[in-house]
């Protein structure tokens, strides 16, 4: 019995084989480009979103450093003294929130305070106020400004303008006054108004404001007799 046994060669499953793989592979190639392109693509979406939130962030800031009614008033860019006559130097603007019941000078006043005298003394940082300048308001009613010559160690370094301090008297040596004032007193509560150095000279100038009595007594006090006690604010 004839038998016909076809024998076909395995080309078309080495060619199925081989095809097989190369399509899998253009199903997966183009899936792999959409996942890559999909990252890139959320990249600028991230940044933008980024960019909004700072964006919101420094609106916010911006609101709130414009609200409260802020005000372009007049400070003092450095320390003066009464009687010291102001410059453009002398003044800087700031922004601030100021009560109604304050009274400010406007930094569109500068050219009404410049080249006119202080009536009183303020630190640097100070918001300057219409009574502040003009004629000198010190001493007041009552009060009078005595000027003590002190040498190192007989005042606190740190007696500046506007600090509360106690004078006080101090024994000195043989052959100087001894024992307080005749009329009494030997601490006196004062007020300073200025502290100056005079050029070539060892002594420190404390000027200081206290009572009329008072300044009488402390004038009456040898040189070298006096010294200063730096006290708290509000302090006696």
């Amino acid at each position: 019995m004839n038998t016909d046994t076809t024998i076909r060669p395995d080309t078309d499953r080495a060619t199925s084989t081989a095809n097989g793989p190369w399509i899998n592979d253009t199903k997966k190639r183009p899936s792999s480009r959409l996942r890559t392109t999909g990252r890139h693509r959320s990249v600028p979406y991230l940044l933008l979103g980024v960019l909004l939130v700072l964006a919101c962030v420094g609106g916010f800031v911006l609101i709130s450093l414009n609200s409260g009614d802020r005000q372009a008033v007049l400070a003092l860019a450095r320390g003066v003294q009464v009687g010291h006559v102001l410059t453009t130097q002398d003044l800087r603007q700031v922004n601030v929130a100021v009560d109604p019941g304050v009274a400010v000078v406007g930094a569109d006043q500068a050219a009404a305070v410049v080249g006119r005298p202080m009536a009183t003394s303020l630190s640097a940082g100070a918001l300057l106020t219409p009574d502040a300048v003009g004629g000198a308001a010190l001493p007041s009613d009552g009060q009078a400004i005595a000027a003590l010559a002190l040498k190192p160690g007989q005042f606190p370094a740190e007696v500046g303008p506007g600090a509360r301090v106690s004078v006080v008297f101090v024994p000195g040596q043989a052959g100087t006054a001894a024992s307080p004032p005749s009329d009494g007193g030997t601490v006196w509560p004062a007020v300073v108004t200025s502290v100056t150095t005079p050029a070539n000279d060892q002594n420190t100038v404390v000027s200081v404001q206290l009572s009329e009595a008072a300044a009488r007594q402390i004038a009456a006090v040898p040189a070298g007799q006096l010294s200063i006690v730096m006290l708290p604010a509000g302090g006696r």
